[in-house]
This record gives C-alpha cells, sequence and structure tokens, in this order.
C-alpha cells in the first residue's frame, strides 16, 4: 500500500475540532501518545489501536512536566522528520499527527508566571521551573505513583497524569493505547480513567524487544555496545529467576 502523509495539527482548538467532525461522522477515534523518535515499539501500538478504531491519532510531545529539572529534558532524542517518515510505513496510514509547542502556555493572560522556584524542600518539573504561564492543576494518582519509578523520579507521573488527562481533553478518543513496557505508567492512566470517568478504553500492548533482549525505547540509542551488554546480563538474570519461580510453583 503506497505510503500516506498524515495530516499535522498544531494547535489544540483544531484537534479538536477534527475528532469532533469525525465523531459526527459516525467515526471511532484511536489515540496513541508519544515523546517521539519512535522505533517499532511505538509503531506496534498503532498496529494495535487501528484494531479497535477507525481513525488513528498520533501525538508527538516531549512533556516537560514529567521532567525534574536535573534530567534529561534538553536532550531527550528528537527527529520529527524521521518520526513522520516511519509513520507513512504503517498500513493504512494514521490520520493526524498532534504536534503541539507548548501544552502549557496559556497565553499572555493565562496566568502568573512562577518566580522559577519551588516551595522549600518541594520537589519541582520542569514546568514550574521555566513558568509554565502559571500552570498549577496536577492529577495524581496517589497510591500507584508510590514505589518503583516513583521512588526515584518523584514527579513523573504527576506530570504523566497530567499531561495524558490535557491530551485526552483535547484529542477526545475513543480508544488510546500504551505499552507495557511502561507498566506502572500503564497502571495509573488505567486507574485515572476509571476514577475520574474518561470515555475511553485504554488498551495495554505488549512490549516489542530488540534482537539482544533489550526493550524498544528511545532512550536506549544512548547505550553503548558495552552498556547494552551489562543491561542483557542483568535482564537475563531476573528472567532466570523468573522461569526458576514458575518451576517452583509448578
Amino acid at each position: 500500500m503506497a505510503s500516506r502523509d498524515p495530516l499535522i495539527i498544531r494547535g489544540k482548538d483544531e484537534m479538536r475540532e477534527w475528532s469532533r467532525s469525525a465523531r459526527a461522522k459516525g467515526k471511532t477515534i484511536g489515540f496513541v501518545p508519544t515523546m517521539g523518535f519512535l522505533h517499532d515499539g511505538h509503531l506496534s501500538l498503532i498496529h494495535e489501536s487501528k484494531k479497535h478504531a477507525d481513525l488513528t491519532v498520533v501525538s508527538i510531545y516531549v512533556n516537560p512536566g514529567q521532567f525534574s529539572p536535573n534530567e534529561d529534558l534538553s536532550t531527550y532524542p528528537s527527529d520529527f522528520d524521521g518520526d513522520i517518515q516511519k509513520l507513512k510505513t504503517v498500513s493504512g496510514g494514521v490520520d493526524v499527527v498532534f504536534h503541539p509547542q507548548n501544552l502549557y502556555d496559556y497565553g499572555q493572560n493565562g496566568g502568573r508566571r512562577s518566580s522559577g522556584e519551588g516551595e522549600e524542600g518541594k520537589m519541582v518539573s520542569c514546568v514550574e521551573i521555566n513558568g509554565g504561564m502559571g500552570h498549577e492543576t496536577w492529577v495524581r494518582v496517589e497510591r500507584l505513583e508510590k514505589g518503583l519509578c516513583g521512588n526515584s523520579r518523584p514527579v513523573f507521573f504527576r506530570g504523566v497524569a497530567t499531561i495524558v488527562a490535557k491530551l485526552f481533553n483535547i484529542v477526545e478518543p475513543d480508544v488510546a493505547v500504551f505499552g507495557k513496557k511502561d507498566y506502572q505508567q500503564w497502571r495509573i492512566i488505567k486507574r485515572m480513567v476509571r476514577d475520574l470517568d474518561f470515555g475511553i478504553n485504554v488498551i495495554g500492548a505488549d512490549l516489542i524487544r530488540d534482537e539482544d533482549g533489550l526493550a524498544k525505547s528511545s532512550r536506549n540509542v544512548r547505550l553503548s555496545p558495552q552498556e547494552r551488554e551489562k543491561v542483557y546480563f542483568i535482564l537475563s538474570f531476573f528472567l532466570g529467576i523468573l522461569r526458576s519461580s514458575r518451576w517452583h510453583c509448578q
């Protein structure tokens, strides 16, 4: 099938207008939120979305609300043109790429800018450090965000839940697909959707691995061959424990 260019939408109002027009025509909308630098794992989520909806929207937006100031927001890998070319290889194509510039910028009358300092002892995100045009509303899934990745990244899940809620309100999908590679994140989004009564079916898709066993991840492009080998050793060790536990249970 010939490649098809997706419609690129950058504005929130334009995105809502497109979605509502599609729904008025009886179409269902599948949504795959990403931060770009797409790989086969992302494409597998898109294929899954296409099984459940008539149309597919992919967002590409690096969310500053989930990064602490000491994390890698400024160096997060990006290749928008390359992402579009990869999306064009998807069978049947992608209908829309939502690529906003800043979802925390509410314009000149959006509110008071932060001074750039958090309360003493309080962890803040890059949105708060950089002002964020007065953004002060955050979504938290209080129990599920604790532990695991939440221990080392205290603002991460708050930022993820908030941006996903914002994207859901802008895109207005019927179905949203998330990878189970980020299992805690997937569970948090499912719980947020349940608790806040979003009318969205959240689907978890199995992860895709590279030939050496590592999960497909945008950040893994930074790993040297030696680092990948170390990660593979750790993965093999834990998989061995898992297999042993299953054998004893049987």
